[in-house]
């Protein structure tokens, strides 16, 4: 007999043993994450191969430096724009359907990216590549909390992230490869190769989630009903204590409003390492694409390290503001570092990994607040908001570096301007209201 408190599919024994929570835990995550990040390395190259496609695209197009970073950026206006409503319609409709068609929109959109040839159309095509894929990335927040309880969320959700770091170590030598050795074949330059080459699997993953994903623990019957009762009780019990005001309360929340703020700081750091780092690596001397892409994956793969451990500690402790502040304050002594050593290439990718390990460290620590006192549609509205804030540094950071690379002739102030930004976001995490969630275990 199930619980009283439980209704089919929940049917089952509650098997309240370490061990059983574990296993089952353990099944969810070969379920779920191994396709939840493949998919979200595809999507995060398609957001930023931009940065490679500029070692060509700029001088085939004859494009000014902010003219790419205007291009770049712009995609995070659509993204702002239609991340919200995004996320509630996920909430309502479920994430199967709703990341399948993300998926195919965006996937196309980036393979039409080949076809740019002015200023205007590229920023059309760039904006309209972040209005598909708006909510994809809030949308696994949320969908991440339907399955894991929040004292195992944090691990589950670094791997999910940690699509990042490893999109930048296969994405950078792959692009290169593309660039160097897909030019002139028929007709097409190798950046327009590189479009076309990384969107189409995207679309194809689109289809895959449609078939595979599961909406919710109830659907999931690749789970016994006496594991889908644990996970249910536990999800229920951590959802109990969160009020689920209406989505304009929760969009006028100060604390909404100073995560949304601290985020945009941590995420300035992401895209401006993502987005310019090819040529940082090409200013330190490296040429060649290749090379190029080579030498990009030394600072992900230790960012997908740091990530990791970030998260488990935070788990472990249940604490989640010093964690953050302390991995910014680390990314921002790195990107110092890089400028400082700058006439010494060893040096400098040493500090361009340094800032790449707090970066990244920052992004599934800071995910551990906002979860904690959000649920429901509430959570829909108030992660989709914090991220499409946040990521709005994606057009600001981009396109301000581009400008002050015109104007000096160097990345050097522009890195600087990223590093004061994550202190910022350092200091204000510290005036979050800490939240710890109980422990279900």
């Amino acid at each position: 007999m199930g619980s009283p408190a439980m209704t089919p599919p929940y049917e089952g024994r509650f098997d309240d043993t370490a061990d059983a929570a574990d296993a089952t835990y353990r099944k969810v995550g070969w379920r779920l994450l191994p396709l939840l990040f493949l998919c979200y390395i595809v999507a995060y190259l398609d957001r930023v191969n931009v940065g490679f496609a500029k070692l060509q695209m700029q001088g085939d197009l004859q494009f000014s430096e902010a003219v790419y970073g205007l291009g770049a950026g712009i995609f995070f206006l659509g993204y702002f724009l239609f991340e919200v409503p995004s996320n509630v319609v996920l909430h309502r409709v479920g994430a199967r359907r709703w990341i399948a068609r993300i998926m195919v929109t965006w996937g196309l959109l980036s393979a039409g990216t080949m076809f740019v040839s002015s200023p205007t159309s590229f920023y059309v095509v760039r904006f309209l590549l972040g209005a598909a894929e708006a909510g994809f990335f809030p949308g696994i927040i949320l969908y991440l909390t339907y399955w894991y309880p929040a004292a195992r969320r944090g691990k589950a959700t670094s791997l999910f992230l940690a699509a990042i770091p490893f999109a930048g170590i296969l994405g950078g030598p792959i692009s290169g490869w593309i660039l160097q050795g897909m030019g002139g074949t028929n007709g097409w330059a190798g950046w327009q190769w590189l479009f076309l080459l990384q969107g189409l699997p995207t679309v194809a993953l689109g289809l895959v989630v449609w078939r595979y994903l599961d909406d919710r623990v109830k659907d999931a019957r690749w789970l016994t009903p006496t594991e889908r009762a644990l996970i249910a009780r536990e999800i229920a019990a951590e959802d109990a204590g969160k009020p689920e005001p209406k989505i304009l309360a929760v969009l006028s929340n100060p604390r909404v409003w100073l995560l949304a703020l601290v985020y945009f700081a941590f995420v300035s750091g992401l895209y401006g390492i993502s987005f310019w780092l090819p040529s940082i690596i090409k200013a330190l001397g490296v040429q060649g694409a290749l090379d190029i892409g080579l030498v990009s994956a030394i600072p992900w793969t230790f960012g997908v390290v740091a990530m990791y451990l970030a998260a488990r500690s935070a788990d472990r402790r249940l604490e989640y503001r010093w964690h953050s502040a302390i991995a910014a304050v680390v990314g921002a002594l790195g990107l110092v570092l890089s400028v400082a050593f700058h006439g010494n290439a060893v040096w400098a990718m040493a500090g361009i990994t340094l800032a790449t390990m707090g970066i990244m460290a920052t992004l599934p620590v800071f995910w551990g607040m906002p979860t904690a006192f959000l649920g429901g549609a509430a959570a829909a509205a108030g992660i989709a908001f914090i991220n499409s804030f946040g990521n709005l540094s994606g057009f600001s950071a981009p396109y301000l570096i581009g400008v002050i690379k015109d104007a000096t002739q160097s990345t050097d102030a522009g890195l600087h301007m990223l590093a004061a930004l994550l202190v910022v976001g350092a200091v204000l995490v510290l005036f979050a209201r800490p939240e710890k969630p109980t422990p279900t275990r």
